[in-house]
């Protein structure tokens, strides 16, 4: 039995009675019955997931997938491929809005090259015994790395998708099956919470095309600008997906085909760390539209993951809405966010820290000496 086979048998419901004990103590808080709304439900499904009623997200990581992807030989992109290793590499300097946000929230970043074009500078591994990556003696400039970029290469950037099948179905299972591993490294060192990112010029193209498989829609309900596409551009990406759709005929029942056909590494990544986050009972946090098709696919190879997905925003690209309500998640976040990297998961981290505060330390009606709301019909 592979991995994934095992990972997804593993997969149960949420814990109902630590649940039901999160939701009671909501209830007995000295303030408006469900007034704090989405964010009383996040902890009562962070409860649900551990299985514990006292809440503790304190150690908190974000896990950004990086892959090119071979479509972007299309024209479907404003900027080149090569920005996705620059960017990667920022990453791993702590140069990039995503670093900077989490390094306010007190998370740690963690950019893992699933398949990137070129080399980088700044790959580490996992030090036995240590919670942190730390640099290889490869690595240039190594003094100047803050986040080390964990190495899991596959493959360098996917194939051209209306050339080709984007990817073998066993290295599309290989890519699932290193966000499950990761998941599970993270929580044998502590880490309480998982917010997700990714990095790859492109990867709106996969992720459209992934979207419209798994919803059975056309590519124009799901494609959007991304990061900038004119009109004309947008044409010619919505054909492109037309072509990559109708060439392969990915089959919506089964995710890993989907994926291998007109996928991306760094979407595959993702769906396994929401299949990880599931089977360890660790809280993922949804980020952007890239994060939202991944738990799409999580979700096809195992209903049950959904219940371990949090959703932080709805991404202002086209599609964001629709694939959350698919999903069946409410963002807590309306901003308008399109950035990708993880920042919308990101954003959220402070806001469940300020509600497990309220969660904690706020008296009880009875320890105030007031009548308790009574809930109305």
């Amino acid at each position: 039995m592979t991995l994934l086979e095992k990972t997804t048998k593993n997969i149960d419901g949420l814990d109902i009675k630590a649940m039901e004990q999160a939701r009671k103590r909501w209830n007995s808080v000295a303030k408006p019955l469900k007034s704090l709304g989405l964010l009383e439900d996040a902890i009562i499904q962070i409860a649900g997931i551990t299985g514990n009623s006292q809440i503790e997200i304190s150690k908190k990581a974000v896990v950004i997938f990086c892959g090119d992807n071979g479509i972007v030989e299309e024209g479907v992109t404003q900027t080149g491929q090569e920005v996705t290793a620059v960017v990667t590499e920022n990453f791993s300097k702590g140069e990039s809005c995503v670093c900077i946000m989490a390094e306010q929230a007190g998370a740690w970043v963690f950019p893992v090259d699933i398949g990137v074009k070129r080399k980088l500078l700044g790959y580490g591994n996992f030090a036995e015994g240590n919670d942190r990556l730390v640099c290889s003696v490869d690595s240039k400039g190594a003094s100047k790395i803050r986040y080390p970029i964990w190495n899991q290469k596959l493959m360098a950037g996917t194939r051209n998708f209306i050339k080709e099948p984007a990817m073998d179905r066993e290295i599309a299972v290989k890519a699932i099956e290193t966000g499950i591993r990761l998941v599970g490294l993270l929580k044998e060192r502590g880490y309480q919470i998982i917010a997700t990112g990714e990095m790859g010029i492109g990867n709106t193209t996969t992720s459209s095309a992934v979207s419209a498989a798994f919803l059975r829609v056309p590519p124009e309900m799901v494609t959007g600008r991304g990061a900038g596409l004119s009109t004309e551009g947008l044409k010619r990406k919505r054909k492109v997906i037309y072509q990559g759709l109708s060439l392969w005929k990915p089959n919506p029942e089964d995710g890993i085909d989907v994926i291998a056909k007109v996928g991306g590494l760094d979407l595959a990544g993702l769906t396994g760390i929401y299949l990880g986050g599931a089977c360890y009972r660790v809280p993922v946090i949804v980020d952007g539209l890239i994060s939202s098709v991944a738990a799409l696919a999580a979700v096809s190879l195992c209903p049950m993951s959904k219940y371990y997905m949090i959703a932080s925003h709805a991404s202002a690209e086209i599609a964001g809405e629709l694939v959350l309500n698919a999903l069946g998640l409410k963002p807590i976040i309306y901003g308008n966010l399109c950035l990708g990297e993880g920042t919308g998961a990101v954003a959220l981290l402070p806001v469940l820290d300020m509600a497990a505060a309220v969660y904690h330390k706020m008296s009880t009606f009875s320890q105030m000496q007031i009548k308790e709301y009574q809930p109305l019909d």
